[in-house]
């Protein structure tokens, strides 16, 4: 089997899950969360009738259940040309054992009535698996090997990718409790907050809320942080590529929160919103992991070689320089 099959695999799993996150976001906003009353079938049936709320509902249940056989596919493809990287099974099954755990709490949302703390955990598992996928497409891809990553030459890449990676999640959570604690304009004004800048925070929902826009105010300077020292200090390079780009949806993502807001939580920029929250997780987690890739090649910039060094290096053994 081509060894490059089960990076393609797991690539496509990541996309898929994005295009999830998306239909989940979908479903809440457009209030079709209990269009089906009933899990696993929708009215008793696999086929429903596929109009109004249902259409969303069912839809995101059979993106959901192809997620899963997707992700199988790729972990048998992975299991004979990673046999010699084990960790790489085990996470591939325990990606397996997270999306069957996360797709139990999708029912239980249902059939317990969309419990706050079941549906932020529904979605909280989405970002994890996602998380995980990510990981997987970055350390099985061709350039891996190679050396596709800049831990070597710039310590502090790593340490804010990671802490972009943390706060992306922490962020996601906070909105899905957001979300499901209907707090998404408990503060209408913004970028106010019950027109003071720090609000009473005797409330949950206000708490909530307000905790929400202070992670993504910190997560806002950590990726602009991150992608202005990339662009400084990394070469033409996939890790480059994505940090920069982490700093460009991370904008867009601040605005497109004001634009909730604004537009008294519409669908289209609150699905948007969530997607970007979900492209931001991958694209953090992605930078993450290649500052771990083994070898060089990751075309940050490296110490310019000592030319002293070099020229006694060539010198045959035996033999005296000229000139020393």
């Amino acid at each position: 089997m081509n060894s490059e099959q089960h990076y393609r695999a797991f690539y496509i799993t990541t996309g898929w899950t994005l295009g999830l996150l998306l239909l989940g976001s979908v479903v809440h906003a457009t209030g079709s969360s209990l269009a089906c009353p009933d899990w696993p079938t929708c009215f008793g049936t696999m086929v429903p009738e596929m109009t109004g709320g249902v259409f969303w509902e069912h839809l995101h249940r059979l993106v959901a259940g192809g997620l899963v056989l997707i992700f199988m596919a790729a972990t048998y493809m992975a299991w004979k040309p990673e046999a010699r990287r084990p960790a790489i099974r085990r996470w591939a099954l325990a990606g397996i054992v997270l999306l069957l755990v996360q797709s139990l709490f999708g029912g239980l949302t249902v059939l317990m009535q969309l419990p706050d703390a079941i549906s932020t955990t529904h979605l909280a598992l989405a970002f994890l698996f996602l998380a995980l996928v990510t990981a997987l497409t970055v350390v099985t891809s061709p350039g891996w090997s190679g050396g596709s990553g800049a831990g070597g030459h710039l310590p502090g890449l790593r340490t804010l990718a990671v802490s972009g990676a943390v706060l992306t999640f922490l962020q996601s959570v906070l909105g899905a409790a957001v979300r499901h604690m209907d707090a998404g304009l408990v503060c209408p004004d913004v970028p106010l907050c019950l027109g003071q800048w720090i609000p009473p925070l005797q409330t949950a929902t206000v708490a909530v809320h307000f905790g929400h826009r202070v992670t993504g105010i910190l997560l806002l300077i950590t990726l602009l942080t991150l992608a202005v020292r990339a662009a400084r200090s990394l070469g033409p390079s996939a890790a480059r590529i994505l940090a920069i780009s982490a700093g460009v949806l991370v904008t867009l993502q601040v605005l497109l929160g004001f634009l909730s807001v604004y537009t008294r939580l519409a669908v289209v920029p609150v699905s948007l919103h969530t997607l970007l929250a979900a492209s931001i997780l991958s694209v953090t987690v992605g930078v993450a992991v290649m500052t771990w890739a083994p070898g060089e090649g990751s075309g940050a910039a490296s110490e310019p070689a000592d030319p002293e060094v070099v020229r006694h290096e060539e010198v045959p053994h035996g033999e005296v320089p000229h000139g020393g």
